[in-house]
Protein backbone atom coordinates (compact mmCIF):
# COMPACT_ATOMS: atom_id res chain seq x y z
CA UNK A 1 0.00 0.00 0.00
CA UNK A 2 1.30 2.94 -1.22
CA UNK A 3 0.71 6.42 -2.17
CA UNK A 4 -0.38 6.72 -6.17
CA UNK A 5 1.72 8.17 -8.25
CA UNK A 6 1.26 12.10 -8.95
CA UNK A 7 0.10 13.42 -12.52
CA UNK A 8 2.82 14.05 -15.02
CA UNK A 9 3.71 17.41 -14.93
CA UNK A 10 5.56 17.81 -18.26
CA UNK A 11 4.21 17.49 -21.57
CA UNK A 12 4.63 14.60 -23.40
CA UNK A 13 7.16 15.59 -25.46
CA UNK A 14 9.37 16.63 -22.99
CA UNK A 15 11.94 15.02 -20.16
CA UNK A 16 14.16 16.92 -16.82
CA UNK A 17 16.95 15.65 -14.61
CA UNK A 18 17.59 17.77 -11.66
CA UNK A 19 21.08 18.01 -9.84
CA UNK A 20 21.09 18.56 -6.39
CA UNK A 21 23.40 19.48 -3.76
CA UNK A 22 25.99 20.91 -6.49
CA UNK A 23 28.99 22.51 -4.36
CA UNK A 24 28.91 26.32 -6.43
CA UNK A 25 26.48 29.37 -6.08
CA UNK A 26 23.75 29.95 -7.42
CA UNK A 27 25.32 32.98 -9.06
CA UNK A 28 28.15 31.13 -10.69
CA UNK A 29 26.05 27.96 -11.50
CA UNK A 30 23.56 30.30 -13.49
CA UNK A 31 26.29 31.68 -15.77
CA UNK A 32 27.01 28.06 -17.14
CA UNK A 33 23.31 27.24 -17.13
CA UNK A 34 22.51 30.46 -19.49
CA UNK A 35 25.23 29.21 -21.83
CA UNK A 36 22.96 26.06 -23.15
CA UNK A 37 19.07 27.95 -22.61
CA UNK A 38 17.47 27.18 -25.92
CA UNK A 39 20.29 25.29 -27.59
CA UNK A 40 20.07 21.71 -29.52
CA UNK A 41 21.20 19.05 -26.80
CA UNK A 42 23.66 18.20 -28.79
CA UNK A 43 25.63 21.81 -28.91
CA UNK A 44 25.12 22.74 -25.60
CA UNK A 45 26.90 19.23 -25.07
CA UNK A 46 29.47 20.29 -26.37
CA UNK A 47 29.58 23.72 -25.17
CA UNK A 48 29.91 22.21 -22.01
CA UNK A 49 32.74 20.06 -22.76
CA UNK A 50 35.08 23.01 -23.87
CA UNK A 51 33.64 25.26 -21.19
CA UNK A 52 36.50 26.84 -18.82
CA UNK A 53 34.33 26.85 -15.72
CA UNK A 54 34.70 23.94 -13.27
CA UNK A 55 30.96 23.87 -12.32
CA UNK A 56 30.74 22.39 -16.17
CA UNK A 57 31.29 19.00 -15.97
CA UNK A 58 28.80 18.96 -13.26
CA UNK A 59 26.15 20.67 -15.38
CA UNK A 60 26.95 18.30 -18.33
CA UNK A 61 26.28 15.57 -16.18
CA UNK A 62 22.53 16.83 -15.11
CA UNK A 63 22.08 17.36 -19.49
CA UNK A 64 23.42 13.95 -20.58
CA UNK A 65 21.05 12.89 -17.56
CA UNK A 66 18.29 14.65 -19.06
CA UNK A 67 19.16 13.39 -22.28
CA UNK A 68 19.07 9.43 -20.91
CA UNK A 69 15.40 9.94 -19.76
CA UNK A 70 14.41 11.70 -22.37
CA UNK A 71 15.66 8.35 -24.46
CA UNK A 72 14.47 5.72 -22.42
CA UNK A 73 11.54 6.72 -20.71
CA UNK A 74 9.76 8.81 -22.82
CA UNK A 75 10.84 7.64 -25.84
CA UNK A 76 12.04 11.18 -27.76
CA UNK A 77 14.26 11.30 -29.96
CA UNK A 78 17.73 12.34 -29.17
CA UNK A 79 18.51 14.11 -32.31
CA UNK A 80 15.71 16.60 -31.86
CA UNK A 81 16.04 17.29 -28.51
CA UNK A 82 16.39 21.23 -27.03
CA UNK A 83 17.38 22.78 -23.90
CA UNK A 84 13.85 24.26 -23.28
CA UNK A 85 14.93 25.41 -19.65
CA UNK A 86 17.91 25.48 -17.26
CA UNK A 87 17.22 27.27 -13.81
CA UNK A 88 19.03 27.12 -11.11
CA UNK A 89 17.46 27.39 -7.61
CA UNK A 90 19.40 27.64 -3.54
CA UNK A 91 19.93 24.68 -1.76
CA UNK A 92 21.86 24.34 1.55
CA UNK A 93 24.89 26.57 2.52
CA UNK A 94 27.58 25.42 5.31
CA UNK A 95 28.15 27.68 7.72
CA UNK A 96 32.18 27.56 8.70
CA UNK A 97 34.36 30.35 10.73
CA UNK A 98 38.04 31.19 10.21
CA UNK A 99 39.83 33.23 13.74
CA UNK A 100 41.05 36.54 13.15
CA UNK A 101 42.97 39.31 14.86
CA UNK A 102 42.08 40.20 18.59
CA UNK A 103 40.31 36.79 19.72
CA UNK A 104 37.58 37.57 16.69
CA UNK A 105 35.82 35.36 14.06
CA UNK A 106 34.48 35.71 10.69
CA UNK A 107 32.06 33.94 9.21
CA UNK A 108 32.35 31.97 6.21
CA UNK A 109 29.90 30.68 3.87
CA UNK A 110 29.92 27.87 1.37
CA UNK A 111 26.65 27.21 -0.70
CA UNK A 112 25.00 24.83 -2.61
CA UNK A 113 22.60 25.20 -5.66
CA UNK A 114 20.31 23.02 -7.65
CA UNK A 115 19.97 23.04 -11.15
CA UNK A 116 16.82 21.69 -12.92
CA UNK A 117 17.38 21.09 -17.14
CA UNK A 118 14.52 20.55 -19.10
CA UNK A 119 14.53 18.74 -22.45
CA UNK A 120 12.14 18.85 -25.50
CA UNK A 121 11.96 17.68 -28.76
CA UNK A 122 10.82 19.79 -31.29
CA UNK A 123 9.38 19.00 -34.77
CA UNK A 124 11.39 19.77 -37.73
CA UNK A 125 9.19 22.89 -39.02
CA UNK A 126 10.38 24.24 -35.45
CA UNK A 127 14.28 24.15 -35.74
CA UNK A 128 14.12 26.72 -38.54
Amino acid sequence: MGKSSLERQLPDNSAKAVGRNIRTSPQKLNLVAQLIRGKKAERALSDLTFSQRRIAADVKKVLQSAIANAENNHNLDVDSLVVAEAYVGKNLVMKRFRARAKGRASRILKPFSQLTIVVREVEAEEKA
